[in-house]
């Protein structure tokens, strides 16, 4: 009925599929993580997205060549510019997330709170003494 290279091909679709589902997580994996990232960033991803660039051999944090995803994903910041991103993942460990040169936001002045009492004070005084 199956002779072994029909057992052989069955090992070999089934090896695919495993590997593209576990693919499918790892990509998952490194949208939560760029997700984390824009957030923490002030930045926003664009179409919620990353996409796979390449899978290479690249050293990790100890120098050893290991097989790296390296993905892609779009930012911006002020809403008008698309941005561009990568995502280095080595399995499920976070190899480094770069980002392009990009503006920043400028920080928002803070509202402050005057007591009413400081302020008369302040201007009152300010009042005497352009009367003199």
């Amino acid at each position: 009925m199956f002779d072994l290279f029909d057992v052989f091909l069955l090992m070999l679709f089934a090896t695919a599929c495993a590997w593209l589902w576990h693919a499918h997580g790892l990509r998952e994996h490194a949208l939560g993580l760029v997700k984390q990232h824009c957030a923490k960033s002030d930045i926003e991803l664009l179409d919620e997205n990353v996409a796979l660039r390449r899978l290479t051999l690249l050293p990790d944090a100890r120098g050893h060549k290991r097989l790296a995803r390296v993905y892609g994903f779009e930012f911006t910041v002020t809403g008008e510019q698309r941005h561009a991103g990568s995502i280095t993942l080595f399995g499920k460990q976070l190899g480094r997330i770069e980002l392009a040169p990009h503006p920043t936001r400028e920080p928002q002045p803070s509202a402050q709170v005057i007591e009413m009492q400081q302020w008369r004070s302040r201007h009152l005084n300010s009042d005497d003494h352009t009367r003199h």
